[in-house]
């Protein structure tokens, strides 16, 4: 049997990888990558010699089994942070149990848990969502999903989407829920920007760049919604007929009550 490694590498300072996870990456047989021309430039700044085999999101399940038959200890890495959240690794680890291979996951670089931290944002309890559906009506369920949730959310969005979320977010949460935009973490134009859905908006602008961590604060569970005012802010806003029905909806308005809001504002 093999022993496999998640090792994380940093998200933007290459001061941030672990002592430790440079030493597996120097004892390991070979480095599995998901890009070997990204991670090899990481290998060759801290003077470690490996053999590279690329596994990636499509490669994984074809080439990891010959890989762990090959190999007493393989360690993986992806582009960025830790494996196995939103990437390729989640599938090796899943390959890795099945097969009854030993599994280790070192601690390190995330974007995630100091998006969380920066935000100033209830965290004892909190909701990891990935990545967003980019269109349709799972988009549509997660951003319902995100408008009720009585706990924190964070999600990571890319920056050419980032705009039209919060947009669509003020379509569902209303413009006063409080969120958190964090971008390009560990990096020198690392910003948080905090504040009300709208606030952030007006913020941010037309154009983003670098990778983004969303952090959207709790509804408040002691205050019930007003479906009546959230109709008229979503109307005001130019939403009418089915839209406006299926935005009420997403917010948590019962079926009925969001068709007769619907009719009464259009």
């Amino acid at each position: 049997m093999a022993k496999v490694t998640l090792v994380p590498t940093p998200i933007g300072n290459l001061e941030d990888i672990t002592l430790r996870a440079l030493r597996v990456l120097r004892e390991a047989d070979v480095v599995a990558a998901e890009d070997t021309r990204h991670s090899g430039k990481l290998l060759a700044h801290f003077e470690i010699q490996k053999p590279l085999e690329r596994l990636d999101a499509h490669t994984i399940a074809s080439r990891a089994p010959a890989l762990l038959a090959k190999y007493s200890h393989i360690a993986f890495v992806t582009d960025a942070g830790t494996p196995g959240l939103s990437d390729p690794g989640a599938e090796l680890v899943g390959l890795a149990v099945s097969g009854g291979h030993a599994l280790e996951v070192l601690p390190g670089p995330t974007a995630l848990i100091p998006a969380l931290v920066l935000s100033g944002l209830p965290l004892a309890r909190f909701a990891y969502e990935g990545f967003l559906p980019r269109k349709g009506s799972a988009r549509r369920e997660r951003l319902g999903a995100i408008a009720k949730s009585t706990q924190t959310v964070a999600f990571y969005e890319s920056p050419k989407r980032l705009t039209a979320t919060l947009e669509d977010l003020i379509k569902v949460c209303g413009e006063e829920r409080l969120v958190s935009v964090s971008r390009e973490l560990t990096k020198r134009f690392e910003t948080t920007y905090r504040g009300t859905l709208a606030e952030v908006r007006a913020q941010l602008g037309s154009e983003v760049k670098g990778e983004c961590v969303v952090v959207v604060g709790p509804a408040d569970a002691a205050d019930p919604v007003d479906f009546s005012a959230l109709a008229a802010e979503l109307a005001a806003s130019g939403l009418s007929g089915r839209d406006l029905r299926d935005a009420l909806s997403q917010a948590g308005a019962p079926r009925n009550v969001a068709y007769e809001l619907s009719l009464d504002k259009s």
